[in-house]
């Protein structure tokens, strides 16, 4: 007995130095009712009369009834169920163990907690029994039950991935399971010794169990706590709506942000059927993941959310019900409609206006030179609406970032357009074995990579080298060029990442080309070239599962080269 003193006194000054720590104060204070317990269990065992043992024995009462109400205190909020620790609550649990310890401290005068007391002779030593009466059996039961629904929470650390939590809810499990074993023997009359209870001898195994957990898996110092709140806080706190439905489709749970969006009571919504709550609920599928659109308002203000539907099953894989998750897509759908205005614009009216400026400037009636810079100017704007228009091309191939297309035949297109526009540039296209697919998105930026090389090449003998390589899932394109090379200017407003009225680009050229490279998931350089000019690099990952697709062939009489210049490298 004293050395379960020595251990439980040790283990509760260990837990209550490591407050405010989740379930510091309660297992403390558990561990000062194991203490109290067998304190005066060894003063009721070296006590001479009956009277002094029947008085110690029901001052042990004060320990015996805070155990359990601090078992299940530290096991809720150890594991972050700590919403119940309120103080109503708290005085609900107190309530028979108050009326226990009031009737013990009295003298039990009505013959409640025990209904027969005498000492009896075991081995020499005379100890105290005492059998139970109605009250002592309704303690009985209510500190097993507390008990019980203190063990329920830690049973499931058990099976937890990280091993200290395996461990402290081991420790914690094996130091209460002892205990109550030994009193579950002594009250069906199982022991020895008749009288003696060998509840708290057997503490000293809970003592040793907490300072295992204490000390060895850090019980205080790594706990589970926030684990179980975060999963709720994440529901409760996430921007996107959820609202959780059984196998029979009635609402079950929904977050703060379901509420607000579908105008509803959290509280008044349980249990009403998911068509009466969710729009076109009855229109979504019956199992899986899946995505649907629906409304809320009406008319240009109404707020449109992308639906999807994730079914939740048991371990056995029965479903128990689904979960509803809805995303805000109204600003996505706007920028849409705005983009689509735009391409309309850009793709038609513009067009237009330049083709009309065309045929007018025939007309005019004026020295030639006018006419041809009206022309000029014309076509300069026509060249921004089909850069717009290639910015637009990639926006949308971004949205279908599925697509994938051969390498090998974009890089093909690229030479036949540049022979076809700028026939006196010469481009040499150098591949090394199979390239495999890119996404589409890529096929506008090679082009535009290509033809600006050969377009802005005032050069004598205008040359664009190209070459293609592929290794570790991935494609690099050079594409050189012996012209005058791209601004600083120009190069900075990339590397900032904006432009503003007084520091912006000359066009759009460089944007579709950096957007186009990094929707594709790659990376792109931008550098001087030795002997003059720019050397673009565009590498991005391939997509295509074995790389089966043929390799551009070195000529093939499309005016494709197999030479390449050095020092495009």
């Amino acid at each position: 007995m004293l050395v379960t003193i020595v251990v439980g006194t040790t283990a509760a000054l260990l837990a209550w130095r490591e407050r405010p720590e989740p379930g510091a104060t309660p297992l403390a204070a558990m561990l000062a009712g194991q203490v109290w317990w067998s304190v005066f269990f060894v003063f009721e065992l070296r006590a001479p009369t009956l009277a002094r043992k029947v008085f110690y024995s029901n001052v042990q009462w004060v320990g015996v009834v805070v155990i359990p109400v601090a078992w299940l205190l530290f096991a809720l909020e150890y594991t972050g169920r700590d919403r119940y620790l309120r103080r109503r609550y708290v005085a609900l649990l107190s309530v028979v163990p108050a009326v226990t310890v009031l009737l013990a401290l009295t003298g039990d005068p009505y013959g409640l907690l025990y209904i027969e007391t005498s000492l009896v002779s075991e081995e020499g030593t005379a100890a105290l029994r005492r059998v139970g009466g109605p009250w002592f059996w309704v303690a009985t039961g209510y500190t097993y039950l507390l008990g019980l629904f203190g063990s329920i929470p830690l049973l499931g650390l058990v099976r937890s991935d990280a091993l200290p939590f395996r461990g402290q809810s081991l420790a914690l499990l094996v130091g209460t399971l002892a205990p109550w074993a030994g009193n579950a023997l002594f009250l069906v009359g199982a022991v020895p010794m008749d009288g003696i209870d060998p509840t708290p001898v057997l503490f000293a195994v809970s003592g040793v169990a907490y300072l295992g957990a204490i000390t060895r898996f850090r019980l205080l110092g790594t706990s589970p706590s926030p684990k179980h709140r975060a999963g709720r806080l994440v529901f409760e706190r996430m921007r996107d709506g959820a609202v959780v439905v059984d196998r029979h489709d009635r609402v079950v749970d929904m977050n703060d942000r379901a509420a607000a969006v579908l105008d509803v009571d959290p509280s008044a919504a349980l249990g009403v059927p998911a068509a009466e709550v969710v729009p076109n609920y009855c229109q979504l599928p019956a199992e899986g993941q899946s995505s649907r659109h629906f409304s809320t308002g009406e008319g240009i203000n109404a707020a449109r959310y992308d639906a999807t539907v994730t079914a939740v099953s048991d371990v056995h894989g029965e479903p128990l019900g689904r979960v509803v998750a809805f995303h805000d897509v109204s600003d996505h759908l706007r920028r849409q409609q705005r983009l689509e205005v735009l391409n309309r614009v850009l793709r038609h009216n513009i067009r237009t206006e330049t083709n009309l400026i065309h045929g007018n400037a025939d007309l005019i009636d004026a020295e030639g030179d006018r006419v041809e810079a009206v022309k000029e100017g014309a076509a300069r704007i026509e060249t921004v609406s089909d850069k717009a228009r290639d910015a637009i091309d990639i926006f949308e191939r971004g949205r279908r970032s599925a697509d994938a297309v051969a390498l090998s035949s974009v890089l093909r297109e690229c030479v036949e357009r540049v022979h076809e526009c700028y026939p006196d540039v010469t481009v040499d296209c150098e591949t090394d074995g199979e390239l495999g697919t890119v996404p589409s998105v890529l096929t506008p930026v090679l082009h535009n990579v290509v033809e600006n090389a050969a377009e802005h090449n005032p050069a004598a003998d205008p040359r664009v080298w190209i070459r293609a390589t592929r290794a570790d899932g991935e494609v690099r394109v050079r594409v050189a060029d012996d012209g005058p090379g791209i601004a600083d200017y120009e190069r900075a407003v990339l590397r900032r990442g904006n432009e503003t009225a007084l520091k912006h680009g000359s066009g759009l050229g460089l944007w579709l080309i950096a957007w186009g490279t990094d929707m594709a998931g790659g990376e792109l350089t931008i550098a001087d070239r030795e002997g003059g000019g720019t050397v673009v690099t565009a590498t991005v990952p391939t997509v295509d599962a074995d790389g089966d697709e043929p390799a551009t062939p070195t000529d093939d009489g499309d005016g494709v080269s197999a030479t390449s210049d050095p020092s495009a490298e």
